[in-house]
């Protein structure tokens, strides 16, 4: 397994994570209100972004070199990510990526943050996405209620 460390970016050095994304050719950008967080061996080999949204995170922007794809890179950077953001992640993914993040404890959801809902809306109209949640949000685990987050 390849020696790796993960780390929350400082806001500052934010621009490192935008240099690997363009690097590599990758249309990802890093988010203005969230956390940016990335995996290092020597160097940056991918990177992440958490956006605060209702109460918890949408996830984005997540992104493995070529060269270190394969070595649980990606698992290892969400992974460090999530245990020090304990609370509902959502994020947006390929079907054919499902079962690489029900590995890592996401489920399929249609329970979504209002401003997720929508922006899922929107992109489902160019191509095809699946919403997966991890941890429980205070709507869908309310008996009874049946109102988004």
């Amino acid at each position: 397994m390849l020696p790796l460390t993960c780390t929350l970016l400082p806001s500052p050095q934010r621009r490192l994570l935008e240099q690997l994304y363009r690097q590599h050719g990758s249309r990802m950008r890093t988010a203005g209100d969230g956390q940016q967080w990335v995996a290092r061996a020597n160097e940056i080999v991918g990177g992440l972004n958490l956006t605060p949204v209702a109460e918890g995170y949408w996830l984005t922007g997540l992104f493995v070199t070529p060269q270190c794809r394969g070595q649980q890179v990606a698992s290892r950077l969400i992974e460090a990510a999530l245990m020090a953001n304990p609370a509902p992640v959502w994020l947006f993914c390929d079907p054919q990526l499902a079962a690489f993040y029900g590995r890592l404890g996401f489920s399929s959801t249609e329970h979504l943050p209002e401003a997720l809902a929508s922006r899922l809306a929107r992109y489902q109209r160019s191509k095809p996405l699946l919403a997966m949640q991890r941890g429980q949000s205070s709507a869908t685990s309310s008996p009874g209620n049946s109102t988004s987050v």
